[in-house]
């Protein structure tokens, strides 16, 4: 199997938590170089040996072993150093979002073909177990053709946490943040909308950024409703699914950032798995339920994709004009918000 060397530039909770675990567990990859001032070496070395560590990105774009490179960092940076390490020939994957306009994602798409290299954002809840079980339903049809979805993406978190993420800066806000990966899944369930109508706000004492939206995408005889929210005490259905032959709901999240956070691994026993307590209801036309239980999420599944495109040519698993649309529907959720209005999806 070939093995590529891998630089990651950010070593926050991103980078140490979501990227530089699913890259160590993928055989075909190696994770190599980290820029990050803030990450001891010691505790680096540690956790991926012959792992080194640098100031800035520069050493790892100079380096020609570096094949592929990963930007974890604010999201207001991610345009740039994206860039930088496409002119210097490596291939790129970039953390949600993308980038905080669309221009600039047409831009990075345009300048990664014509240097034939590989450029891919994380969306990497396309592989959460909840999202996988409910994409095999409704692709399955056995709930008929969907009319109204919901999903939800709370939590109650009422004291804001110093971060970058709360601070009033480009690019910050949950909209950008969890508003990604719901934007994401609803376009690979139904595609583009027609139209796009939202609203964003903060609810927390002392939140310098938005921390709750209300977003719906309009599919004409279907409705995609969006929401997320840091104050829901007690969340209610994580997805809400109706169509003309049944209806599917879920509660709970899947498991994996808890198990990483908790320092858990990928490929530890239980990995990915469900409580069933969360499993989903399928709810018939003939008033019947049954308990679906949920498919076993997995990250890796991202990582292992991004190791067969650079190996054998295979499609990325999450391609670049993808993560652009995402941007695009949040560019239209902020001027429908501003503007008070519906925006045509154009």
């Amino acid at each position: 199997m070939q093995r590529y060397a891998v630089g990651l530039i950010g070593y926050g909770v991103g980078g140490a938590i979501f990227h530089a675990p699913m890259i160590a567990a993928i055989p075909g990859l190696k994770l190599a170089r980290v820029a990050s001032r803030s990450a001891d070496p010691e505790a680096l070395r540690h956790a991926y040996p012959g792992v080194t560590r640098d100031d800035t990105p520069q050493a790892m774009l100079d380096d020609p072993a570096i094949a592929l490179v990963v930007v974890c960092t604010p999201n207001a940076s991610h345009y740039a150093l994206a860039k930088a390490a496409l002119e210097a020939g490596k291939h790129v994957v970039v953390d949600k979002p993308f980038v905080l306009s669309s221009a600039e994602g047409d831009a990075l798409v345009a300048l990664a073909s014509e240097k034939g290299l590989l450029l891919s954002v994380y969306q990497n809840r396309r592989w959460d177990g909840d999202f996988l079980t409910l994409r095999d339903v409704v692709a399955s049809g056995e709930l008929g053709p969907i009319h109204t979805y919901r999903a939800h993406f709370d939590r109650y978190a009422p004291q804001v946490k110093r971060s970058w993420k709360s601070e009033a800066q480009p690019g910050s806000g949950v909209l950008w943040d969890l508003g990604s990966h719901l934007i994401d899944q609803a376009l690979q369930l139904f595609g583009l909308p027609r139209a796009v109508t939202a609203q964003v706000c903060i609810q927390r004492e002392g939140a310098q950024v938005e921390d709750a939206f209300e977003l719906v995408l309009d599919y004409g005889d279907r409705k995609a409703v969006l929401h997320a929210s840091a104050l829901v005490r007690a969340p209610g259905p994580r997805y809400e699914v109706h169509g003309t032959q049944g209806s599917f709901i879920k509660y709970g999240v899947d498991t994996q950032e808890d198990t990483l956070k908790g320092g858990g691994r990928p490929g530890d026993a239980g990995w990915g798995h469900d409580l069933p307590a969360h499993y989903a209801t399928i709810t018939g036309a003939d008033g019947t339920s049954r308990v679906l239980p949920t498919i076993p999420g997995d990250y890796r599944t991202y990582y292992a994709g991004i190791h067969r495109t650079l190996a054998e040519g295979a499609p990325p698993p999450v391609a670049a004009g993808d993560a652009v649309a995402v941007v695009r529907v949040i560019e239209c959720a902020y001027r429908s918000h501003h503007e008070r209005r519906t925006i045509d999806f154009a």
